[in-house]
């Protein structure tokens, strides 16, 4: 299997991270791919019309995206146990994915916009609050993302974390959520956490 890939993006993190807990790292061809926003990537777009990463190719020579759906076709190929089968379980595991996701997806258009020679200072106060209620509601629920089984949740709210690591340094988003930030500091001990690190170059 090729995977279309770039060491720093969030989204091939979550695929990468579950590559390394479901022992499918071998299995994966890593095919450098650069997706920018403003360039769509001709080459990209023959294996994925939006031009986005990571895309997963089969041996048969099909397609998968995005990383949601990579995760699970591994998650299946491996026996399963990154998502949970059926019942509250179930429901929360997606529930908290979709809040990292979300989150991802809000911290990248702040980036975006943030680069822009003109900066609108009431969308940058829009994705600020997000993030902080973000954080906020992660704090509260961090008695029951402890105890809980290693999913596709807990996946992404890594990604997301690590994101603001990378990209929003100057947040300093552990002052105010201390639960928070120590189960993400247990988290960052996993080897396949470790193993994904987001890096340039």
């Amino acid at each position: 299997m090729q995977l279309h890939w770039s060491p720093k993006s969030p989204y091939v993190r979550k695929v990468m991270i579950a590559a390394h807990e479901l022992g499918v790292v071998e299995q994966l061809e890593l095919v450098r791919s650069v997706a920018a926003m403003l360039k769509p990537n001709p080459g990209l777009m023959e294996v994925n019309p939006l031009s986005k990463i990571p895309v997963l190719v089969l041996d048969d020579g099909s397609t998968l995206f995005d990383s949601v759906v990579i995760c699970e076709y591994l998650d299946a190929r491996a026996g399963g146990r990154l998502f949970p089968a059926e019942g509250p379980a179930r429901w929360q595991a997606l529930r908290w994915h979709a809040l990292g996701d979300g989150l991802l997806d809000t911290l990248i258009l702040w980036r975006n916009e943030r680069e822009r020679e003109a900066p609108l200072p009431t969308l940058i106060a829009a994705f600020e609050l997000k993030l902080h209620a973000s954080l906020a509601l992660l704090e509260a629920e961090t008695t029951e993302l402890e105890p809980t089984p290693f999913g596709i949740g807990h996946l992404a709210l890594v990604c997301a974390l690590g994101y603001i690591d990378y990209r929003f340094a100057s947040q300093a988003w552990r002052t105010h959520v201390p639960r928070l930030a120590a189960w993400f500091g247990a988290m960052q001990q996993r080897p396949s956490v470790r193993a994904t690190e987001p890096v340039d170059g």
